[in-house]
């Protein structure tokens, strides 16, 4: 008998192959045998999916700090995390746009007159997520290494890795939390503003835990962060009006600004 995994030669009584240790299956699929491994995969304590879960809030340390120093059996991958989490971001629009349109609306969160233009920018922002998500890590990971310059426990690389589980984690929470606020009928925005901070918060506690600073030390570090994100982000806004301007929708965006503007004095 080989694995039907990795082809190696087994013993006819053996339950995981000694190669790869994927387990032996015997049995044709069925609804009962694919039904226990569904509720094996996603909701037994001992599988990876929910150990990575929580461990990631318990003890991040152990789940990317091992990742890194080459522990990858025990925790999911960050690259299988991270796609598991894009795809909770796009049920979760696609949810929010289907059944409840009026948690995207932000309207009430802008100047007058400027809700048009916040209207267009979050439809942006939400149509090319799943690219915004991937474009953000590098990102983080670049000011993640300005910010803890003089600690050189990561490279750039690993905070890639870092960041990837950060992100990914705070997708999924915020994915699954926003559908059920939405059911409640408060929007997007209203939840945004409290979701922030605590993902700055879960950040700083991460990598607090994987440097092992000091509450002061982190506090300094996490403001320097933010002071360079907050820099990078003027770039990227200011980038995005020229995409915006190359595809005509700044031209049409501007005289749509200008018609409420008129409709208002009116």
């Amino acid at each position: 008998m080989n694995c039907k995994n990795c082809h190696t030669e087994l013993q006819d009584n053996s339950d995981f192959c000694n190669s790869c240790g994927g387990k032996v299956i015997r049995n044709r699929l069925t609804f009962k045998n694919l039904f226990e491994h569904i509720s094996e995969t996603f909701f037994n304590y001992d599988n990876k999916l929910l150990r990575t879960f929580v461990d990631l809030f318990k003890k991040p340390e152990l789940v990317i700090g091992g990742y890194i120093d080459g522990v990858r059996k025990r925790y999911v991958n960050p690259i299988s995390y991270f796609g598991l989490a894009l795809t909770f971001t796009g049920l979760y629009l696609l949810i929010l746009k289907k059944f409840y349109p009026e948690a995207l609306d932000f309207s009430n969160y802008v100047m007058k007159g400027q809700e048009e233009f916040q209207r267009r920018n979050v439809t942006f922002i939400q149509e090319y997520m799943s690219i915004f998500m991937m474009l953000y890590v590098p990102l983080y990971a670049f000011i993640a290494r300005i910010s803890f310059m003089g600690l050189k426990k990561f490279n750039y690389t690993e905070l890639m890795v870092v960041l990837i589980y950060w992100q990914a984690q705070t997708s999924i929470i915020t994915s699954v939390i926003i559908i059920i606020v939405a059911m409640l009928g408060i929007t997007q925005g209203m939840i945004s503003f409290i979701f922030l901070p605590l993902m700055i918060l879960y950040g700083a506690y991460v990598f607090k835990r994987l440097y092992n600073l000091s509450i002061g030390q982190i506090v300094l570090r996490t403001f320097l962060f933010l002071g360079v994100l907050a820099s990078t982000m003027i770039i990227i806004t200011i980038i995005i009006v020229i995409i915006m301007f190359l595809t005509g929708d700044l031209q049409e965006l501007i005289e749509a600004q200008r018609a409420a503007v008129e409709a208002a004095k009116q």
